[in-house]
């Protein structure tokens, strides 16, 4: 079972003119461009470390306690084998 290549939609479609070609690499960069900016936009979101410490401020208050009470725990039983 053959598919026959000129009912194939998109880039891939042979004896397309000069012209469609351009149109498709153009629409391609402006699509890549749009998903850049959108990753762009997504990566700063998540490497701003002050958005981050407003978002999950208990969960790092509740983690600092805890290595607290460790660091603690471990001094006082240092502390008792001397």
């Amino acid at each position: 079972m053959s598919v026959d290549p000129s009912q194939m939609p998109g880039p891939s479609r042979p004896g397309r003119s000069a012209a469609e070609i351009r149109r498709d690499i153009d629409i391609q960069r402006r699509q890549l461009g749009g998903s850049v900016e959108q990753l762009r936009g997504r990566v700063t979101e998540l490497t701003d470390w002050r958005r981050q410490v407003e978002e999950h401020r208990s969960q790092l208050i509740a983690a600092a306690a805890v290595v607290g009470f460790a660091v603690g725990v471990r001094a006082m039983l240092r502390r008792r084998k001397r």
